[in-house]
């Protein structure tokens, strides 16, 4: 009975034991196993109960008063990381420690991700064993740490049939992008594809992106190294729809236009052509001129009504050497603060530029800014007519050079001097956008030849976003990693390996055997 009486405790706490654990692995057992648990309580009182005396004595020992303070430390420092665990678990917060931060993705995917206003349902469609999972896995985790409108889902094909043929997917390694009654699908796992996709279904409609034609332009649909391609897939890739436009044969101009670009005109445009786009502008409209050295001559004055001094030159840059190109390749690494170029830190090339300068003075209503100059190595060479290129210091202007500029400008309402009430005022300022220009000395840095050069096409692209007003789309070049590597001599190498691999371990062999020998004589 005494045995009994003391073996209460250990009854009682493995009777607790095994019904929690049992709680646990077999929750459909649920009445058995509360029936053990309280069996296992009462057990456990009525030990107190019969031991009562010899508990209060238990407690009061210095032994016990030392054990209780170490299980407390013991509980609280489990209870501390459980509590650490809990939030970590729903507040969790990722540090890329690469240089490059390649696993990261880049500004223009959080802005896109931020600017998500729908759920985007992910439908991964990957076989056992392909490589292309664990990568897409990956990636697309760092998509949902960003948004939690993001929510991706992996499926076997082989275990899914149904599903296969709902989604009607005929290959392995497809992602289906899902937002209301717009789909998307890739067959890559790149974060410039799977943010091409996410664009492409969070637009409620495209923008439509107008090539002007007619004039000596290079053609969008030519793939040869003077035309546009390259610069029209990218665009086609961010959800633009891009189009050919003819103006002198239209007879209205086109009420989808979200963006008209002029991509080196070699003949002027025509008195009516030039006076349909001062009413686009004025309207709100956004043009994107890329003029080249002598050509276009009518574009300066009708340039110079928007604030912009379109310089009879051709830039020189020595520095241009250094980069593998020639004296009339002027690069600019350095840039103005400005939307576009915010974050921009890569070189840009014009092949055959010329300078492009704010008016003085400039004309009201309007706000110009330049967004790159060349190096002060450079100058404007203004004698077009000389054999040889020198620096005249009384003709040419001597550098930083201008090469591209912005331009705001406010609608044809607000120019005017009309007497409004400042309701009326202010409803009208809200319902008429700003038109906006974009005016480079150059069209060849976007051609098929230029555009992956660098950050040739990434400027063009954001300088395309910045017009049409899609800030989140402004890119940035995607991250690559680094090599890391150190070049040994083969000397070197067998000084490391001697050392690491022979030395080192006989030195602990030595010591523990030292050691040992040692005790052994105590």
């Amino acid at each position: 009975m005494e045995t009994m009486k003391k073996s209460l405790n250990y009854i009682g706490l493995t009777l607790v034991l095994v019904g929690l654990i049992s709680l646990i692995i077999w929750p459909q057992r649920k009445t058995v196993d509360l029936a053990v648990l309280a069996l296992g309580l009462v057990l456990l009182m009525i030990y107190t109960i019969l031991n009562l005396s010899s508990l209060k004595r238990g407690f009061s020992r210095r032994s016990f008063l030392y054990s209780s303070n170490l299980l407390l430390v013991i509980v609280l420092v489990l209870a501390i990381l459980v509590l650490a665990n809990y939030f970590l678990e729903r507040h969790h917060y990722r540090i890329d420690f690469t240089e490059a931060k390649i696993h990261s993705l880049s500004d223009q995917s959080i802005k896109v991700l931020k600017n998500l206003k729908e759920d985007v349902s992910i439908k991964a469609f990957f076989r056992e064993g392909n490589a292309g999972q664990a990568r897409m896995e990956a990636l697309l985790k760092i998509y949902a740490y960003h948004s939690h409108r993001v929510k991706p889902e992996f499926i076997n094909p082989d275990k899914n049939p149904g599903l296969v043929k709902r989604y009607g997917v005929t290959q392995d390694g497809t992602s289906i992008f899902e937002s209301g009654d717009k789909e998307n699908r890739i067959t890559t796992t790149t974060e410039e594809d799977v943010t091409n996709a996410l664009i492409k279904i969070s637009r409620e409609r495209k923008k439509v992106i107008y090539f002007l034609e007619g004039h000596g332009e290079d053609s969008i649909e030519v793939s040869e190294e003077s035309g546009f391609s390259a610069a029209k897939d990218e665009l086609q890739k961010l959800g633009y729809e891009v189009r050919k436009l003819t103006l002198a044969l239209s007879e209205t101009f086109p009420q989808d236009c979200a963006l008209l670009i002029i991509p080196g005109a070699k003949k002027d445009l025509l008195p009516n052509e030039l006076e349909t786009i001062k009413d686009y502008i004025g309207r709100g409209g956004r043009v994107f001129f890329m003029v080249d050295p002598e050509t276009v001559p009518g574009l300066t004055p009708f340039l110079l009504s928007y604030g912009v001094k379109l310089e009879n030159d051709v830039v020189v840059d020595t520095v241009s050497r250094l980069f593998g190109g020639d004296y009339f390749m002027p690069v600019i690494t350095e840039y103005e603060p400005q939307e576009i170029t915010q974050n921009f830190r890569y070189a840009t090339f014009f092949p055959y530029a010329r300078s492009v300068n704010i008016a003085d003075p400039k004309p009201e209503g309007v706000n110009v800014n330049i967004i790159g100059k060349t190096s002060p190595n450079s100058w404007s060479e203004r004698q077009l007519d000389q054999k040889t290129v020198a620096f005249d210091k009384d003709k040419d202007v001597q550098g930083p050079v201008p090469l591209a500029a912005v331009v705001t400008v406010k609608p044809l309402e607000q120019k005017k001097e009309a007497v409004e009430k400042p309701e009326e005022k202010k409803q009208s300022e809200e319902r008429k956008p700003e038109g906006r220009l974009a005016v480079f000395g150059d069209s060849d840095f976007a051609t098929n030849r230029y555009y992956n050069l660098s950050g040739n096409g990434n400027l063009f692209l954001n300088t395309v976003n910045w017009l049409t007003q899609e800030a989140d789309l402004i890119s940035i070049q995607s991250k690559t990693a680094t090599p890391r590597t150190i070049q040994l001599l083969p000397s070197q190498g067998r000084l490391i390996f001697f050392v690491s691999v022979i030395i080192l371990p006989l030195v602990v062999l030595v010591l523990g055997i030292f050691v040992w020998i040692r005790r052994r004589s105590l």
